[in-house]
């Protein structure tokens, strides 16, 4: 059997296409499609003990609401303030909290801002960690 190699003198012109490569190529994928689809059903159905000591769900904070209206006075809760020693005296109980509730300081938008930033200074100085700034949307 010799091998042609270069321009030869046949004249014969090979036409037909070669099918041996498509043909491994279309074997691998089906053995790899028959190999991975049973592994994918395949599941273990098993009853999990439950855990019959759940944490109860966490109870939600307490919310105090701080107003300060357009001429300084500051609410408690809905409840005016007599002094400023009456805000300390909250603001310290609110700190000396273990778990703090939260401090909702809700400004006026016609209000000075000394005197929002007397009660936020006064909050800072006695230690009340969780106190925020609500009612922001007035503002825009």
């Amino acid at each position: 059997m010799a091998m042609s190699v270069g321009t030869g003198s046949d004249d014969d012109v090979m036409v037909d296409m070669n099918t041996t490569p498509l043909i491994d190529v279309m074997l691998v994928l089906l053995v790899m499609l028959i190999i991975t689809i049973p592994v994918q059903t395949h599941a273990v159905k098993m009853n999990m003990p439950v855990n019959s000591q759940s944490a109860p769900p966490p109870v939600p904070p307490e919310i105090i609401s701080v107003d300060v209206d357009f001429d300084g006075t500051i609410t408690w809760n809905g409840e005016p303030l007599v002094n400023r020693n009456d805000l300390q005296t909250r603001l310290l109980n609110v700190a000396q909290v273990p778990d703090q509730p939260e401090v909702h300081l809700r400004p006026n938008k016609l209000v000075e801002y000394k005197y929002v930033a007397m009660v936020l200074a006064e909050a800072q100085r006695l230690g009340v960690t969780k106190i925020g700034i609500v009612g922001n949307e007035q503002f825009l």
